[in-house]
């Protein structure tokens, strides 16, 4: 039983009624974790700016298999369930990289390095090691990516903690709780 009730359309505020009505166009459908977010006009929308941004970070692959890793460290069943449909519908990952993902690793080189950074990053809080920075630049990746990389992480564990605190009723496919692969 979620922890903080998802809006009906009727209770979203009128400051956060526009970026939500967008997503739900995009989407389809309005996502619990919106419904429930959108009361807070100010922390929606502030998110929904960063999201819209980061959008264009990286590739695809790689921003969903950091959510992955991200929500899986933040132990966030909701973005997971998230993650790993849009891994499998949008990114095309295979559920053998979904779950490697959420392990903090990938089967591409490159990516692997994006994720494992990822995941350091979020495990030592933002203080990763010369070395973590030196493997991530040597998979390729450039000081921009390197902060691209710490902006999907913050933004990641953002929803995460939403979440985490809000415990939205789960509108994505099931996957197996964090923690449990």
């Amino acid at each position: 039983m979620p922890r903080i009730e998802a809006l009906k359309p009727e209770q979203v505020p009128a400051d956060s009624k526009p970026t939500l009505d967008a997503f739900t166009k995009n989407i389809g459908f309005t996502p619990n974790m919106m419904a429930t977010f959108a009361a807070s006009p100010v922390a929606f929308n502030a998110w929904a700016a960063l999201f819209s941004v980061m959008t264009k970070a990286l590739d695809v692959k790689t921003r969903d298999s950091i959510g992955l890793a991200v929500s899986e460290v933040n132990g966030c069943n909701y973005c997971l369930t998230v993650h790993s449909y849009t891994a499998k519908h949008m990114a095309k990952l295979e559920a053998d990289e979904i779950i490697l993902a959420r392990k903090g690793h990938a089967t591409d080189p490159k990516r692997d390095a994006a994720v494992q950074f990822a995941k350091k990053l979020i495990e030592a809080r933002g203080k990763v090691s010369d070395a973590d920075l030196a493997a991530v630049r040597g998979a390729g990746y450039t000081d921009a990516n390197i902060l691209e990389i710490a902006g999907l992480v913050a933004m990641y564990s953002l929803t995460n903690f939403i979440n985490n605190v809000s415990d939205p009723e789960k509108d994505f496919p099931s996957v197996t709780p964090a923690g449990s692969i």
